[in-house]
């Protein structure tokens, strides 16, 4: 297979990769999918061949990201991501914890989200700081 990219296109997909990658092994300690591992050094060995030999290093006869790619931004990015989704999840949790305590149908889509909206706006405004538990 013959894919055309453009250097431009090739760090892109490059990022793309990682981030995927990422999402699916990060937190998978040992169990990780190496497939997904394979791919990736696949890709950074072609990076490393291609003219980008900064964004990979090899350790142990592997071909990983370099220490410059991980610091290059690439975590912000998923930790932006990482943001929203908690944010997300945690008002559509609340949102539907208070309607099953006010016995209101937690399936009435207005009702669930005109209360996760005011818990994104809480969140926008304050983050987590007026968040409490009572244990």
């Amino acid at each position: 297979m013959d894919i055309p990219l453009t250097m431009k296109e090739f760090r892109h997909l490059l990022d793309l990769v990682y981030i995927g990658n990422w999402i699916l092994n990060s937190t998978r300690g040992n169990d990780r999918f190496e497939d997904y591992d394979l791919l990736q050094e696949k890709f950074f060995t072609m990076a490393s061949q291609n003219g980008l030999p900064e964004l990979a290093q090899t350790y142990m006869g592997h071909v990983f990201p370099s220490r410059a790619y991980e610091d290059g931004g690439i975590h912000d990015a998923i930790a932006d991501y990482e943001d929203a989704v908690f944010f997300d999840i945690l008002a559509e949790e609340l949102a539907r914890r208070d309607m099953s305590e006010e016995q209101l149908n937690p399936n009435d889509i207005n009702e669930l989200t005109a209360r996760m909206d005011s818990y994104m706006t809480e969140f926008e405004i304050n983050g987590i700081e007026n968040i409490c538990l009572n244990i």
